[in-house]
């Protein structure tokens, strides 16, 4: 092999081959990739003048992946988050290069030093049992979409399935009857079975009897039949909060999405005793410890551990001015 590596071949080998053939990664992580790479040629090509086709490996160092990640967050007002997983593509195509290209190997270490970036991790963020009750009630089930969006609701905030997991459901994967279940898909290809509370059952047996629409065999589509869209998805839950505001006002500072119906539901499981790996299962975490978030974010149960616990006795005091003259000095 020559000093030379065009840049082309080998990121379209990274994609077919690594990715899809060797690894078969989800659609999802090869859309999230794909995206990364073509706003990174993009970059490039505004930088170095050249065609993304043109291009060689070489031209491909750290500074300009630096440059390219410090665009990301300055110009398109990406989030800390989102520049890691931009981060993360590009450390995974780098890898593969390593075997490939060897004779670059200098210019490869440069690009995988480059850290992710740390940023302040919030409190997980989920509703109230009042809150998803007054989401639920929302939707007109005298419409055909209502009765959609209320069997939708249920479901994702009884499953805690992602976003992808629920717009992906097939009518298949729905199992009635004994053991009702539904049947999922979820990251890394791992399958998992999720059980049906009775109220969910119930709905979504009376939601299969609606007519079929479309040719997909969709378990919630939009009205021509095709799968929802994260934007469609999103329009809906925005719209049956606003809705749901009249009888639970708190909901007018809630940001609803699927994620959070998501964890939602792993707080509540938490909250009843349900020990992390199982949640862990229910979930589709593939390592325990991803569950260690809820923990952090039930205030609730810290509040009932902290009643089990003998208090350390205290005296209070009187406040005291300070003179005013080391008043003065403290404060300059």
């Amino acid at each position: 092999m020559s000093d030379t590596v065009s840049f082309a071949p080998l990121l379209e080998r990274f994609f077919l081959q690594r990715l899809m053939q060797q690894r078969q990664v989800s659609p999802h992580t090869i859309a999230s990739y794909r995206d990364t790479f073509c706003r990174l040629l993009k970059f490039t090509h505004e930088r170095l003048h050249q065609a993304p086709a043109q291009l060689r490996f070489e031209d491909i160092t750290a500074p300009l992946i630096g440059k390219f990640l410090d665009h990301l967050e300055k110009h398109d007002a990406i989030g800390v988050r989102t520049r890691n997983l931009r981060l993360t593509a590009i450390h995974s195509f780098f890898r593969y290069a390593a075997f490939e290209a060897p004779e670059h190997s200098a210019q490869i270490q440069r690009v995988l030093a480059i850290p992710s970036k740390r940023f302040t991790r919030t409190l997980v963020s989920f509703l109230s049992r009042p809150e998803v009750d007054a989401l639920l009630a929302a939707p007109d089930r005298h419409t055909w979409s209502g009765r959609r969006d209320h069997a939708f609701i249920l479901t994702a905030a009884q499953t805690g399935f992602r976003l992808s997991e629920m717009t992906g459901l097939k009518r298949e994967d729905l199992v009635l009857g004994v053991g009702a279940h539904l049947r999922v898909i979820g990251k890394g290809r791992r399958e998992r079975c999720t059980p049906l509370a009775k109220a969910t059952r119930a709905v979504l047996k009376a939601w299969l009897r609606e007519p079929q629409r479309g040719e997909g065999n969709i378990l919630f589509p939009n009205a021509r039949g095709g799968r929802l869209s994260v934007h469609g998805v999103q329009y809906l839950l925005n719209k049956h909060r606003r809705a749901g505001v009249n009888t639970c006002p708190s909901l007018k500072q809630k940001r609803v999405t699927v994620h959070r119906l998501r964890h939602t539901m792993a707080v509540d499981l938490l909250q009843e005793g349900v020990d992390r790996s199982t949640i862990a299962l229910w979930l589709g975490h593939q390592h325990v410890q991803t569950t260690q978030i809820y923990l952090d974010a039930t205030l609730a149960m810290k509040e009932k551990a902290l009643s089990k616990v003998t208090p350390h006795h205290g005296r209070p005091s009187r406040y005291r001015p300070d003179d005013r003259l080391l008043a003065f000095l403290k404060n300059l």
